[in-house]
């Protein structure tokens, strides 16, 4: 930034902490995925943005046996 310039910040600015959970479910990914959300909003606040960004499975002697998502979770920072 130029110097004497002062950056204008809006009151709408905001800032998000990311975590990544894994949830598992014996019968989707899509279960998956709301398990791991369900089970985080019990202890995270102001849940913005759910992303899967990987999606694997559990196999035991050559059968599923679960199947996990790997989420990125958003939500407003708390200062």
């Amino acid at each position: 930034m130029a110097k004497g310039k002062k950056r204008n910040i809006a009151a709408a600015d905001t800032v998000y902490k990311v975590v990544e959970v894994i949830g598992t479910s014996a019968k989707s990914w899509e279960d998956a995925a709301a398990n791991a959300v369900e089970t985080a909003s019990a202890t995270l606040r102001d849940l913005r943005i759910a992303e899967v960004v990987k999606m694997d499975m559990k196999v035991e002697a050559g059968k599923i046996t679960a199947f996990r998502t790997r989420v990125l979770l958003s939500f407003k920072y708390e200062s």
